[in-house]
């Protein structure tokens, strides 16, 4: 079982920036990529960036591709999304999420979620 404890969210003006930070733990063998989501309050949940471990290869939404770059550690335990140039539209509560395959921004290939941490951006 896998769990994924997000960090790093909180207040920023316009054209600012923050770095989420997503701790993976516990049975880890087999993850083959980690996702980031966000839900803004009344809409649906969206895909923004996913990272294929060990390969380093990346996909990112087009909101935000060129602003916000998906990362992971040496030790594969901890995956950073470092989000630039933020906008009033990148509000949102902010989830990491794992998966045993290849999954991109596939909401529904995605088996283990973490609980959040909000972003909010102010104009």
């Amino acid at each position: 079982h896998v769990q994924l404890v997000e960090s790093g969210g909180g207040s920023v003006q316009a054209g600012g920036s923050l770095r989420l930070s997503c701790e993976v733990s516990g049975i880890t063998e087999g993850t083959n990529c980690i996702g980031w989501f966000r839900q803004a309050p009344g809409k649906e949940r969206e895909g923004v960036a996913a990272l294929a471990i060990g390969y380093n290869s990346t996909y990112y939404d087009a909101s935000v591709k060129g602003r916000f770059t998906i990362s992971q550690d040496n030790t594969d335990h901890t995956l950073y999304l470092q989000m630039n140039s933020l906008k009033p539209e990148d509000t949102a509560m902010y989830y990491c999420a794992a998966s045993k395959q290849w999954a991109g921004l596939r909401e529904d290939r995605y088996a283990f979620w973490g609980q959040g941490t909000q972003v909010t951006v102010s104009s």
